[in-house]
């Protein structure tokens, strides 16, 4: 089931948590490990699961085996990204790894991409967006809770909603970017 709950401080500490066990796991394997999606964004409600992303060089089987070894929940299936529109639509740019926490631990999601490809660079841009537009992050949030509140069973629509509206702040984000000069923290 789907439920948007209010903003939690606590998110961002619970990141700091999950990404100094995940260094430890990854070591160099790891170039960086941001706190990503809505939690990442202070004042904004979410779902009550922490998005990390692991940004690697290559997508090697080290990390998967690393990750797999300390306990994570490997889900092959989920190997790509939803493409904006006006994208380039090449499967290796939009390609992943993604795991779930291991077995009692606190719900989190981990993204595993390659540095430099798109899907990478689009959470932390949307992310570092809404950080800079709270207005744009409650509209984001409304039209959450109203997806959840029509499709709080059915994770597959409540995507097939959230991708295209999550678009059109990507187009915003990548407008607001070339304006700023924004890079990655």
């Amino acid at each position: 089931m789907i439920i948007i709950s209010k903003y939690n401080p606590k998110w961002a500490e619970e990141f700091e948590s999950i990404k100094s066990s995940l260094q430890e796991i990854l070591g160099d394997l790891a170039l960086r490990i941001d706190h990503i999606g809505s939690t990442s964004v202070p004042g904004l409600g979410a779902k009550d699961i922490i998005d990390l992303q692991i940004t690697v060089k290559e997508l090697d089987d080290r990390i998967r085996q690393r990750l797999i070894d300390a306990g994570y929940k490997y889900w092959g299936t989920l190997a790509h990204d939803h493409v904006p529109e006006g994208e380039n639509t090449s499967p290796e740019r939009w390609e992943k790894v993604f795991f779930n926490q291991p077995e009692g631990q606190r719900p989190a999601n981990i993204h595993v991409r390659v540095d430099g490809n798109p899907n990478q660079l689009y959470p932390l841009l949307f992310r570092d967006y809404l950080r800079a537009h709270p207005n744009a992050a409650k509209s984001i949030e409304l039209i959450k809770r109203e997806i959840a509140r029509r499709h709080a069973n059915d994770l597959d629509a409540y995507y097939d909603i959230k991708d295209p509206v999550y678009d059109l702040i990507w187009e915003a984000a990548l407008e607001w970017s070339r304006y700023t000069g924004w890079t990655p923290e």
